[in-house]
């Protein structure tokens, strides 16, 4: 980008949630159905205080709850629109019924959570406890989804048309795994331009899957329901292809220190913004530590986190939680080094200096 780009581009200061909104409306959404939950209900109040339904078209529904927000969302992928919801932790829960109709049937859609601290209702405050519910499917069945975890007001906002692309391009719904840091914290941002929403006709022709209402269409339904066992494991067979191709061609993560790193850090979202300033702090006084931060949970970066564990002496896994992630590094590593876990529940978000501590802990 030369000077004269940076100039036009108009840098706003914003909510990670308000940046959600915005981008959505850029982006082409053709619409939002959610229902309000803290900490994440500035999506939904952002978007009715700037009523897009007025300027490019997008139909935003405060829904009557959870349920009814995931099964609007499965209707609206089901006619090819781009369609989303978001929702924080116990919310997302009651969607997980809706999500497996929607991995099964194959429709399209972004659902955002804004992670709270649990379980049950359990506090307003950050945690990242959801990650066993987005990356192995709270629903029922043989199915995984693409989980996205931005860790700046930035990624809020760019991961939202990445999440679209993704899920039209896979036929998959897609988790953008957010958390009340983020979600609530205030940043510089540069919102992505403005997409127009595809007309009838690109969709059509884009999404040929997509049911009309058209009288004589043979697919006029899409349902996940199959009676027929024979037909129904073929079925599957080509969802689990399906996720093969993702595994092999959409992970995503970032690298920081790690050329000359001894310890090696793994942590996403918010949890890596406290890593990168423990890292500096240990570096100061002579510590060599890196991180490596997955940007897809699912697909996990299982192939990069097995090599760089070839050339450390240990890994310590950073979540804000009680250890879910280092369940998926352990299998990366298979007893190369050491894998630790450090984290804090409750809705207490550790401080750098903790980590530095753990960090020394480690023989």
């Amino acid at each position: 980008m030369n000077m004269e780009e940076e100039k036009k581009q108009e840098i706003l200061l914003m909510k990670g949630n308000e940046a959600v909104a915005h981008a959505a409306i850029r982006c082409g959404c053709d619409g939002y159905f959610g229902y309000p939950i803290t900490p994440q209900s500035e999506i939904l109040e952002t978007l009715t205080v700037e009523k897009p339904w007025e300027t490019t078209g997008m139909v935003v529904v405060q829904a009557e709850s959870e349920v009814a927000s995931i099964n609007m969302v499965y209707g609206g992928g089901s006619t090819g629109k781009r369609v989303m919801t978001s929702s924080s932790s116990p919310g997302v829960a009651l969607m997980q019924e809706g999500i497996t109709y929607m991995a099964g049937a194959e429709v399209p859609g972004l659902i955002v959570n804004v992670q709270r601290g649990g379980p049950g209702l359990g506090t307003i405050q950050p945690s990242q406890s959801d990650y066993f519910q987005s990356t192995r499917g709270g629903g029922n069945g043989d199915y995984n989804v693409i989980v996205l975890a931005p860790a700046s007001v930035q990624e809020m906002a760019d991961f939202v048309d990445l999440s679209f692309e993704l899920a039209f391009r896979y036929r998959t719904p897609v988790i953008m795994l957010s958390d009340g840091v983020i979600g609530q914290m205030m940043e510089k941002l540069v919102l992505p331009p403005f997409k127009p929403r595809r007309t009838d006709e690109e969709v059509r022709q884009q999404c040929p899957w997509a049911i009309t209402g058209k009288k004589g269409r043979k697919n006029n339904i899409i349902t996940s329901l199959e009676l027929d066992p024979h037909i129904m494991e073929d079925h599957n067979v080509h969802l689990q292809k399906k996720y093969a191709e993702i595994r092999a061609k959409e992970v995503r993560y970032e690298e920081y220190m790690t050329e000359d790193a001894d310890i090696l850090i793994v942590a996403f979202g918010s949890a890596s913004r406290l890593a990168q300033k423990a890292i500096e702090l240990c570096r100061q006084e002579g510590m060599r530590v890196g991180m490596l931060r997955p940007i897809t949970l699912w697909p996990f970066p299982t192939e990069a986190i097995r090599k760089t564990s070839t050339r450390v002496k240990a890994i310590l896994s950073l979540e804000i939680n009680a250890g879910q992630m280092v369940e998926d590094i352990r299998l990366a590593v298979e007893g190369r080094c050491p894998v630790h876990h450090y984290g804090r529940m409750g809705g207490i978000v550790p401080t750098p200096e903790e980590i530095v501590e753990q960090i020394k802990s480690i023989k």
